[in-house]
């Protein structure tokens, strides 16, 4: 069953159009967007990771949804759901992600999106846990996951396997959210 669209106060959440490939790919190839990745994507690698996002919102009941802000913007970015596909310590799992157009940051959309993400990631999927993680010098990042209440142990701080132990990204932080911590953080109004 392909993902269903989800809406907030402010954005869409929905499947990917052609017309989005262009800004994806601009995106991709921004030096400050792509700050904590280990490499800037050519116009064809970014088409063919859209592709390959749309795919899966295709064939499963979630993935990385295309971000829009109705009125204002046809595309900003992605959130959404997504399975890891290395080996770590805490897979198989299901992470929670997001990448914004540098023009849209400090917005609370990242934010925003995510906490929908997670509230259908619970209600509808019926997850027991999501999981978020992000090298441990991007602070943007990580500050979005301590505002959806999500949880980190620094004894699970791990080398992300698809990049060089040398690299500056390493290490990553892991940050988690079960079910239950969701529901009694929004019964309490904190992650409103």
């Amino acid at each position: 069953m392909p993902a269903p669209i989800l809406k907030t106060k402010r954005l869409l959440l929905r499947h990917w159009k052609k017309e989005d490939l262009s800004a994806f790919a601009k995106m991709n190839s921004d030096p400050k967007v792509m700050e904590f990745f280990s490499t800037l994507l050519t116009k064809e690698e970014s088409d063919h990771l859209a592709q390959r996002i749309e795919k899966e919102l295709n064939e499963k009941e979630f993935g990385m949804w295309a971000v829009e802000l109705p009125n204002i913007a046809s595309f900003i970015g992605f959130i959404g759901l997504h399975c890891p596909d290395f080996t770590a310590h805490f897979t198989p799992c299901i992470e929670i992600g997001w990448r914004l157009d540098r023009n849209y940051w400090g917005h609370g959309y990242a934010l925003e999106g995510a906490q929908e993400v997670l509230k259908y990631g619970f209600a509808d999927l019926k997850l027991k846990e999501i999981v978020a993680f992000a090298p441990q010098i991007h602070k943007r990042s990580i500050r979005v996951m301590q505002k959806l209440n999500m949880k980190s142990d620094p004894n699970e701080n791990f080398i992300h396997p698809k990049i060089s132990k040398e690299s500056h990204l390493n290490p990553f932080v892991l940050y988690r959210i079960t079910k239950t911590e969701y529901d009694v953080s929004n019964i309490n109004g904190v992650g409103q």
